[in-house]
């Protein structure tokens, strides 16, 4: 790995982290890939085929470095999230435990929803009703989502999307940073981009920037 801007050493997993260490807490970080033109997501819908190894061994060193990890239903559905390790939060207006993650040790799962979720009474018989947090009526409160996390003692927050869910996170104006890794690849297609939804106008400022066989790992500041 080479740094091309910022400081730090990203050749040991020690200089990794430190790299990726967030400045202060709380802290929320995005973390998302996609194509040299833009990608989101292959053929097949899925992050798979867009990310690589260089960028897999940095996803794996930012769940280590956080306290939980968040993500839309539909993304958790579709990338087949298993339960282990850094608790993960499920967020869904609809109140879906994903398939893959029922079943799990008590608190590995949570789920974020609304009063008005047609899920929620069996959202709370399958994950126990304290590992179900309703923020929000018709549609999930993020920044309230945020403040009950916090209150947990979780802090540092790792957002793996998808691309509907950091929409609304900057919308919310809650978004710290954005890890953004570009492969490679040219993919073409009508796939997502790493932001779905209206126009938005959002100031980043580049913090950090690796280099590895011509994939770009990039640190953002957000701006609000």
């Amino acid at each position: 790995m080479k740094l091309l801007c910022g400081d730090g050493d990203p050749t040991t997993s020690e200089g990794l982290r430190a790299i990726y260490a967030p400045p202060r807490l709380p802290w929320l970080r995005v973390n998302m890939v996609s194509s040299v033109d833009g990608a989101a997501t292959g053929a097949d819908g899925l992050s798979g085929t867009v990310n690589n190894k260089v960028d897999v061994d940095v996803f794996h060193a930012l769940r280590d470095l956080a306290d939980a990890v968040l993500v839309g239903a539909g993304t958790a559905i579709a990338e087949t999230y298993q339960a282990g390790g850094t608790p993960i939060v499920v967020v869904s207006g609809r109140g879906r435990v994903p398939d893959d993650l029922r079943g799990s040790e008590p608190g590995a799962v949570r789920l974020a929803t609304c009063s008005d979720s047609p899920g929620l009474t069996a959202a709370r018989d399958e994950l126990g009703a304290e590992n179900v947090y309703v923020v929000g009526s018709s549609e999930v409160d993020l920044a309230a989502l945020l403040a009950r996390l916090h209150d947990e003692g979780l802090r540092h927050l790792l957002c793996e999307g998808g691309p509907t869910l950091l929409a609304s996170l900057l919308d919310a104006g809650v978004v710290d940073e954005l890890t953004h890794t570009i492969t490679p690849k040219l993919l073409g297609g009508d796939g997502r981009r790493i932001v779905t939804g209206p126009p938005i106008d959002v100031p980043v400022t580049l913090a950090s920037l690796i280099e590895q066989d011509g994939t770009l790992l990039g640190r953002w500041l957000v701006g609000r």
